[in-house]
């Protein structure tokens, strides 16, 4: 069984690194796209810029000739923004700087200074005492596609998490639905037999059978009631009722006593005031008597369990320390998994049964507060 958790976490890394793989491969592959418009851009800045030194030159020396091309190339720059200056800094030129700012010498003049702070140009060289410089800035079309990786991030980043988020949810409805139909299922089956030797038990009194035996018998079968009735309540939303603690505990730890070696101790360290607890007794009895079990299993021959209580504020913290051989640190939350045992006939269900009535019953909290290999384990509560 514990084999199934393993599994189920390693196809769970194995999605995670191919999710991953896909959004690097993706952020590589827009990358590079992003780096060749940018090589195109700068060719075609180049271009213009030799359409604008051919033409400054030529208009210097007089000579006339048809400069059609040449304005053809300058005006075919429809979307790189492009400033042209002398080597003082005066702006000589500009094209396709923002709309907002058309007119606005202010707004010109800083919108120069940022472009020109990237220090992105081409130097046109007009004569050996005359050089002006093109600078220009990514074209809208290439910012867009270099936040676009970031965007392609951040979607895929929501998608998992929403993925994650539906699967979980969806596994945690499908294991409430298999608990409470297994529960009402096993209430019922074991009602009719139930009530059957409760039958047989008032008859065998009237026979006068051996009363230490019916006085057995009678205390089974109470006793299969019992775990009928918490199987019920665990099918159905139980009510709570505040009750004192210590009695509960008592009544749980009495019953582990007769049913154990007498080589385990059972100690309780509560305060001398009463504490009242909202519980459904049945349910918590379960509760306590699944540690102790687990607990037993833990250390196999002898140890002691102990049991300690405290109230803070509004909240209630009970622990359950056994000195066993330990929980390993990697499966403090696996334990609580239904399946998950080390035991070669276990189920799994017992640590994932008490993580459910505290849980989803009572509205508390369960986890492993501490665990030392060869020393034992601490279970916390908190209601």
């Amino acid at each position: 069984m514990k084999g199934i958790h393993e599994t189920t976490s390693l196809l769970r890394t194995a999605f995670f690194i191919v999710a991953g793989a896909l959004i690097l491969l993706s952020t590589l592959f827009s990358n590079k796209l992003a780096g060749d418009l940018a090589e195109e851009e700068r060719k075609k800045i180049e271009l213009w810029a030799e359409a604008v030194r051919l033409l400054t030159t030529d208009l210097q020396e007089g000579v006339e000739m048809d400069y059609t091309l040449n304005f053809k190339v300058m005006e075919g720059n429809t979307n790189i923004p492009v400033i042209l200056v002398d080597s003082n800094g005066t702006i000589l030129e500009t094209n396709n700087l923002k709309a907002s700012i058309k007119g606005d010498s202010l707004a010109i003049a800083e919108e120069a200074t940022r472009i020109m702070g990237k220090k992105q140009f081409i130097e046109v060289k007009i004569s050996d005492s005359y050089i002006q410089y093109v600078y220009y800035d990514d074209s809208s079309l290439l910012r867009k596609l270099t936040y676009f990786p970031f965007i392609q991030l951040l979607v895929m980043f929501v998608f998992l998490l929403v993925t994650v988020f539906a699967l979980n949810a969806s596994r945690k409805s499908e294991q409430n639905r298999v608990w409470v139909g297994l529960s009402k299922e096993t209430a019922h089956q074991l009602g009719t037999p139930i009530s059957s030797l409760l039958a047989w038990v008032e008859l065998l009194k009237l026979k006068q059978v051996d009363e230490q035996l019916l006085k057995e018998i009678d205390k089974d079968t109470l006793r299969l009631k019992t775990i009928a009735e918490r199987f019920s309540k665990i099918g159905s939303k139980p009510s709570l009722t505040p009750v004192e603690l210590k009695p509960v505990l008592e009544n749980a730890l009495t019953y582990m006593r007769n049913r154990s070696s007498k080589k385990i101790a059972f100690k309780t360290l509560l305060p001398k005031e009463p504490i009242l607890v909202n519980l459904n007794v049945p349910l918590f009895e379960w509760v306590i008597e699944n540690l102790c079990k687990n607990a037993i299993d833990a250390m196999e021959t002898s140890g002691t369990i102990t049991i300690t209580a405290s109230s803070e504020g509004k909240h209630l913290t009970i622990d359950v320390t056994d000195t066993g051989k330990g929980i390993p640190k990697s499966h403090f939350k696996t334990v609580f998994k239904p399946g998950f045992t080390t035991k070669q006939r276990g189920w799994g269900l017992g640590l994932s049964l008490v993580k459910r009535i505290i849980e989803e019953n009572h509205g508390g909290k369960i986890f492993v507060k501490s665990s030392e290999p060869g020393k034992g384990t601490t279970f916390r509560i908190i209601l």
